[in-house]
């Protein structure tokens, strides 16, 4: 009998210390989970004139929106008003010039927390990077500007499979038409090297490097410089529907790169190296980005209003509500003087939820827009770091 209760005060315990794993967040009320007890100290390592900023434009998204429109956070709902009310009670806050630990004390006082579900196997979520590259280009095609950029076609068509069942609430595929059928958008391949748009003139620019065309893809907006010392910016305006799969990964398989070197800037080394192997790596990603020309204007996220280096987070549209204030807690690089990475060191800040992107999927992936510049491109090529995410909103 005792070692029978010896027994099961172990697997108790066992069970205890190693708890089964969950499964990855499938829907808005599984992504976040209120936090009650244990909250973060919320710590800006930044100025506050850049979050001002970005919770002004965020709050023009909102101006578009109904006021009983409903937001998802977690199990619980909010509607438009408000989240307005929310951001305009932080920006009032703001203004105050409170101390950090009176900032702080009111934030815990007169907000709810919801944290971020993570990853299935620790609960954390995955912090990368993105930035806005400048790359040369052409309005014109010419023998060293070769690589269009193309706007979203209008035989593409996205169908809200919603619409036909509530099984598929949230989901849609990206297809065009052809006689009768309804069939898959062209892939990359097909466009890239098959020249299925050619001659429908989608150009926007001709890139002289097929490796800028992918990265401006992956980052999703950009600045081009063209003739004459003028420069226009792409934002992203749809993509073709096919998954998006890591190019670093076919590297990776193929034991090209080792893991623990894969960065923005060794892939695009080693492509650049080995260019007989670039068309067959790029086309490992099915998945291709149309854009959109902005102009002259700043870079667009995607609720159309300009996102703001270092505030502006992607995370996964689906179960994340657009425009929601975060904070997070992760990691940033420290650089010497030569514009190397020395170190890493613990960063927290508030955000805004301005952007998504096709890499970013469930509830333990984050992007941070870092913005334009060399230490940008660094930490965007760089960054791959476990956090914490948290978000707010009015009592």
């Amino acid at each position: 009998m005792r070692i029978k209760i010896l027994i099961a005060m172990v697997l108790v315990l066992f069970s205890a210390c190693h708890p089964a794993l969950r499964e990855e967040a499938e829907r808005p009320s599984e992504a976040l989970v209120p936090v009650r007890f244990f909250l973060p100290s919320f710590q800006d390592d930044m100025d506050f004139v850049s979050l001002e900023s970005a919770l002004k434009r965020n709050l023009e998204y909102f101006r578009n929106v109904p006021a009983d429109r409903s937001f998802e956070y977690g199990p619980h709902t909010y509607t438009c008003g408000e989240v307005v009310k929310t951001q305009e009670a932080v920006l009032a806050l703001l203004s105050m010039n409170l101390g950090a630990k009176e900032f702080d004390r009111r934030l815990k006082k007169e907000f709810k927390v919801y944290r971020a579900a993570g990853r299935a196997w620790n609960n954390k979520v995955l912090f990368t990077g993105y930035f806005e590259p400048v790359y040369p280009a052409r309005l014109h095609r010419d023998d060293t500007f070769r690589h269009p950029i193309y706007r979203k076609p209008e035989d593409l068509v996205k169908i809200d499979l919603s619409l036909f069942s509530e099984e598929f609430k949230g989901k849609s595929i990206v297809a065009r038409i052809e006689g009768k059928k309804v069939i898959p958008y062209y892939s990359r391949q097909q466009i890239a090297l098959e020249k299925a748009l050619e001659g429908r003139n989608l150009e926007i620019a001709w890139l002289k490097d097929p490796l800028d065309v992918a990265f401006l893809q992956i980052q999703g907006s950009g600045r081009l410089e063209m003739e004459e010392g003028k420069t226009i910016s792409v934002g992203y305006a749809e993509k073709n529907g096919h998954p998006y799969r890591a190019i670093g990964r076919t590297l990776l398989d193929r034991g090209l790169l080792r893991r623990e070197e894969v960065s923005m800037q060794s892939i695009r080394k080693y492509l650049s190296d080995h260019p007989e192997i670039v068309d067959e790596v790029l086309n490992f990603n099915p998945s291709y980005v149309f854009f959109r020309n902005l102009g002259d204007g700043p870079v667009l996220g995607s609720l159309n209003v300009p996102i703001t280096p270092e505030r502006t987070v992607a995370l996964d549209s689906r179960l994340f509500p657009p425009g929601a204030l975060a904070f997070i807690k992760s990691e940033k690089p420290r650089v010497n003087d030569r514009g190397q990475i020395v170190g890493w060191e613990e960063f927290s800040r508030f955000v805004v939820n301005q952007d998504t992107g096709g890499a970013i999927r469930g509830a333990g992936r984050a992007d941070l827009f870092w913005g334009r510049g060399p230490y940008a491109e660094l930490a965007a090529g760089h960054m791959k770091h476990e956090g914490e995410l948290y978000v707010l909103i009015k009592k």
